[in-house]
């Protein structure tokens, strides 16, 4: 039944994509579809407003329209229904591809004191990298210090290998466009089991990356655990611009 009431509305010329609004929001009514943030479902969506304080851009508002009633019982189905699918036993890849499966690699060069991340030299340690493919309870992950990239730090940093990847498990991926909830969960996850040791999260200075440490924090924040960790703020150009305790 549609009622006039207070509900939350999104400017999507305004909406970077950052994510931030999704991760506040305890009912799960916003989810990053297409690179912008969008309500799933007037009824998941309690018009209270808690998302607008973790907007950057100021896309979001309270507005008063026609829109069905805020459904409790329909929010707790929906988070049931969201929880039970990510408890599935994750696939090696969502596509069936053979590279995805777990593989850890010998790099006794990398911890020697020469090793300078150039020249072919790599500081990888494991494989898959991507958030979505790594499994929570990957045996590289054990005890480990993590390096969370966005995407694009590996195209603009040069010598990310010798500063950054060196003796670091790593999770890369999008928080514009992937799905965050998705990444939350995985991050909780892997805070639950793996006994993680420290973080480091190195973003790019554009708008859309700055959720990325903030999906980390929420996943730290569902497992029960705190762990040290970095902020790391490249720029466009491939230089630091901002390191900090987060």
């Amino acid at each position: 039944m549609k009622v006039k009431r207070k509900i939350i509305e999104i400017n999507e010329e305004l909406c970077d994509g950052c994510g931030q609004c999704v991760t506040s929001c305890a009912e799960g009514a916003l989810q990053l579809i297409g690179g912008k943030a969008k309500v799933v479902s007037d009824n998941f969506c309690d018009g209270l407003g808690a998302c607008i304080g973790e907007c950057p851009t100021g896309a979001l508002k309270i507005i008063e329209r026609d829109a069905d009633e805020f459904d409790v019982e329909a929010v707790e189905k929906h988070l049931h229904d969201r929880q039970k699918k990510e408890a599935v036993a994750e696939p090696a890849s969502p596509c069936g591809c053979q590279s995805a499966g777990v593989q850890i690699f010998d790099c006794k060069d990398a911890n020697k004191p020469s090793f300078t991340g150039e020249e072919g030299d790599s500081a990888l340690s494991h494989w898959p990298v991507q958030i979505k493919l790594v499994p929570a309870k990957a045996p590289f992950l054990k005890g480990a210090d993590l390096l969370v990239l966005a995407d694009c730090v590996p195209v603009s940093f040069p010598t990310l290998h010798r500063d950054f990847l060196k003796g670091k498990a790593v999770m890369m991926g999008c928080p514009k466009f992937d799905d965050v909830q998705e990444y939350i969960d995985k991050f909780a996850d892997v805070f639950k089991t793996a006994g993680i040791k420290s973080v480091t999260t190195v973003i790019m200075e554009v708008p859309c990356c700055s959720g990325l440490p903030m999906i980390v924090k929420k996943g730290m924040e569902k497992a029960g655990v705190s762990v040290p960790m970095e902020k790391v703020v490249v720029s466009t150009k491939g230089k630091i611009i901002k390191r900090a305790a987060s």
